[in-house]
């Protein structure tokens, strides 16, 4: 199976894996000096750079891709301890959590008892987790729904709390710096527009928020390593055969 280029996107991702592990390249995660490493399960907060991983063997996972502030219910830490880094969930939920629950998934008959299996252990952990601000709740719906086009200083205005508490409630309970976390959100609105909607990099670019075609070129390289025109071209190519991997936004591209 060849290597996915998972993108930054405004989600935290739990794997949890039987067979051959996950190897991922350039991820950053805690103890690996190299920058590589090998998860049977893990979990990825949010991110500013792309993450580079495979399967070289054959494995079986189930995969979850949370909301900042679904992580932060379920796994009851400050979020900021996961931004750009990746951990083992026995880390954050409990020793032997992830030993149980892989055994429950590899016993189950189908995958459709597999995602009961998960969302029972996940109801478990959401019974005991921690209730999110409703502030950085309004903030993250309002950011959300304007794909990252609010500054700071708007959401501010429209939540009713200061500047500085809402930099405060997202390093907790979202991972990163609100400006961090728009750009993400711009990002990923520029990569699932539809194909073709714009007829120029100089029209996407305004349609997303961007001040010109060379801050969303700055941008994507910065958050990708690639130009728009080189990740659409690596994109393409791969969903001629099949093989792009795009589920909801576009996360993740096959690197050939």
């Amino acid at each position: 199976m060849p290597a996915r280029l998972t993108l930054p996107a405004a989600t935290v991702t739990l794997i949890v894996g039987w067979g051959d592990p996950l190897h991922l390249y350039g991820a950053g995660e805690k103890g690996s000096a190299g920058g590589t490493g090998t998860w049977h399960a893990m979990v990825g907060g949010l991110r500013t750079s792309p993450v580079l991983g495979g399967y070289r063997g054959a494995g079986q996972a189930v995969e979850v891709d949370f909301t900042p502030l679904g992580a932060y219910m379920c796994l009851g830490i400050s979020m900021h301890n996961l931004a750009n880094e990746t951990v083992h969930p026995d880390e954050l939920v409990g020793k032997r959590w992830t030993q149980r629950l892989t055994e429950r998934l590899a016993a189950a008959p189908d995958w459709e008892a597999r995602w009961e299996v998960v969302d029972d252990a996940l109801a478990r952990l959401l019974a005991d987790g921690p209730v999110p601000s409703p502030v950085v709740a309004e903030a993250w719906s309002r950011l959300s729904a304007r794909h990252g086009g609010m500054t700071l200083g708007e959401l501010a205005g429209a939540t009713g709390r200061g500047e500085r508490r809402l930099q405060v409630l997202f390093r907790e309970q979202i991972g990163l710096p609100l400006q961090s976390v728009a750009r993400i959100l711009r990002f990923q609105h520029a990569l699932t527009l539809p194909y073709g909607s714009h007829a120029s990099l100089a029209e996407l670019a305004a349609a997303c928020g961007y001040y010109d075609q060379a801050h969303l070129n700055r941008d994507f390289k910065a958050l990708a390593g690639l130009t728009p025109a080189q990740l659409c071209g690596l994109a393409n190519q791969t969903a001629l055969d099949g093989t792009a991997a795009v589920e909801g936004g576009r996360t993740s591209v096959f690197n050939r």
